[in-house]
């Protein structure tokens, strides 16, 4: 796809329900931009329709992209689509829409100018959220104090699962992930950190989504033992540039 400035990448498991219409939202706000994309939905492992559901829209849109990724875990879905991505910037993008389709041009150069990673943030001012117990944004503030305080000092949202990269950095960053887990985006901000890469928060508005896949306690258990691992891999050299 020459020219392609735009890759959406949009991990999908046992999203038969909410899929067909988070893709008609994605294409119909397409249509209104004056740049080309494409999409790529990376199903990983799913027990219902969804690898079906995306082969049939991909046979309605040349631009859409199904790639099947044996391997479970959403970092490994993202991943795949990522290293696979043609456009110049690629954005990750959750199924369920959580931050209206409409708020990605605030990712894109035109809004922010030069950068290397553009990350949703629900917490820096200008930011929205609507309808979340206020339990859930007590425990995701907690979270991210930990974070703060243990690996990425000064970034205020790091798990919002809308992000966006320079073709160039995503192929630099994704090339070192090892998390698949819910994780996987504190290794990548990690990563990035250590390349000295620019990265931005982007207030956006964000909507509570009952049905989320978020074991709020379980994962955020496992996010605090990611973090040593982190660190770990760090001063074992994984994370060192190789030729």
């Amino acid at each position: 796809m020459s020219g392609l400035f735009l890759s959406i990448i949009l991990p999908a498991y046992n999203e038969e329900r909410r899929l067909p219409r988070t893709l008609e939202q994605i294409f119909s706000f397409l249509r209104e931009q004056t740049y080309q994309a494409e999409v790529l939905i990376v199903e990983n492992g799913s027990t219902d329709r969804t690898f079906t559901i995306a082969q049939e829209f991909a046979e309605k849109h040349t631009n859409v992209r199904v790639i099947q990724e044996q391997r479970p875990g959403k970092g490994n879905a993202v991943r795949s689509g990522m290293l696979q991505a043609q456009g110049s910037y690629c954005f990750m993008c959750d199924a369920d829409l959580s931050m209206p389709i409409q708020e990605l041009n605030k990712f894109l150069p035109e809004s922010l100018g030069e950068f290397d990673v553009a990350i949703a943030s629900r917490e820096i001012e200008g930011a929205v959220r609507y309808h979340e117990p206020d339990y859930r944004h007590l425990g995701g503030r907690l979270v991210n104090l930990a974070i703060r305080m243990l690996i990425l000092p000064g970034l205020q949202d790091t798990q919002c699962g809308f992000k966006c990269f320079r073709r160039e950095v995503a192929a630099d960053l994704f090339r070192y992930q090892t998390l698949t887990g819910w994780s996987f985006d504190i290794e990548l901000l990690y990563l990035a950190r250590v390349r000295g890469y620019d990265i931005r928060e982007v207030p956006i508005e964000w909507y509570f989504d009952p049905d989320t896949k978020l074991r709020a306690v379980k994962d955020a258990l496992y996010m605090l033992r990611d973090i040593f691992f982190i660190h770990f891999n760090h001063v074992r050299g994984l994370y060192d540039p190789q030729d």
